[in-house]
């Protein structure tokens, strides 16, 4: 295979996008029939499956590759045009990035209001769990992410951000209630707190007071999925929980929290991933990150990336 016909790769690239062969056909201006041919042709040239026709439509592991590699070349293509003077008609930079929940509530949106917007710049911000936040890199999805994880994406960057500390805190009524006695012990029966069902943190935090690897919190496990919801519950004392530093050290003053091992907290390290892109736009997103990352967390260990 000598080269990827692009009018097939960008038509791979709206299925993905739009979800059927036909939503694709109208947002390119052809008919499905000449959508299905590109895709075949492709497929054939590639000598892979690159789409599982289910709907939406999927990408495979190989369609992946090439999705993102439209991605890249379409973001290449329009900084081309912008610095050639070229107006190209289709509106302001479109940045997706993946962020964590926790991230989004407290630092990061304050963040890229930093951003200059000359040229302006449009944030498709894709909430996800900060473990997981690289798949939708690999997935070709966003061109970057807030992540916990400090191994690259193929064809990605990773710089250290710093440290996301959490506390492990309850209302008062509920500690009085529930946690009694030794904590390592109670906490592996009260109920608890959690973002969704790929929150680890509170069974991360028994795990870490018992020594003991298959520990988890409590069996009744409200699940409540936005950081200040999140927040609220604990504070209302439906369970205990890990709460941002920032979120929890004003509830912790007024006595709405309290804390269940003042010396125990545990630091979630984050680290930025983006695309091996020379692109203007994302470089000056990264910058204002790393900065006001600097700012937010706490500094991460010397040697982390």
């Amino acid at each position: 295979m000598d080269e990827l016909p692009l009018d097939q790769v960008r038509t791979l690239l709206a299925v993905v996008d739009e979800g059927t062969f036909e939503a694709a056909a109208a947002a390119l201006h052809v008919t499905p029939s000449a959508v299905s041919q590109r895709v075949k042709a492709l497929e054939q040239r590639t000598g892979r499956v690159l789409l599982m026709r289910t709907k939406p439509v999927r990408a495979t592991e190989s369609g992946e590759v090439v999705v993102r590699f439209a991605r890249q070349l379409s973001r290449l293509e329009r900084d081309a045009r912008a610095e050639l003077g070229m107006a190209d008609g289709t509106g302001p930079v479109r940045l997706p990035i993946a962020v964590n929940a926790d991230s989004l509530a407290t630092w990061f949106l304050p963040a890229l209001a930093r951003v200059p917007q000359d040229p302006p710049v449009c944030f498709e911000l894709h909430r996800e769990d900060e473990s997981h936040t690289t798949a939708l890199l690999r997935e070709g999805q966003v061109m970057a992410a807030v992540t916990s994880s400090p191994d690259a994406v193929a064809g990605c960057t990773v710089r250290p951000l710093g440290l996301a500390r959490y506390l492990p805190v309850a209302s008062p009524h509920f500690a009085a209630r529930h946690l009694t006695g030794a904590l390592r012990r109670d906490l592996r029966t009260a109920p608890t707190v959690v973002f969704d069902r790929k929150d680890e943190l509170q069974d991360a935090f028994v795990r870490s007071l018992t020594r003991d690897p298959a520990a988890r919190s409590g069996p009744v496990r409200h699940h409540v999925p936005t950081s200040e919801g999140f927040c609220d519950a604990v504070a209302a004392g439906m369970g205990w929980g890990m709460v941002p530093e920032s979120q929890a050290r004003p509830l912790v003053r007024t006595g709405r929290l309290v804390l269940l091992a003042p010396r125990r907290p545990m630091d979630v390290p984050l680290y930025w991933q983006q695309w091996k892109l020379d692109s203007p736009a994302l470089a000056r997103v990264a910058e204002v990150i790393a900065g006001a990352a600097g700012e937010a967390l706490r500094p991460a260990p010397a040697g982390s990336a």
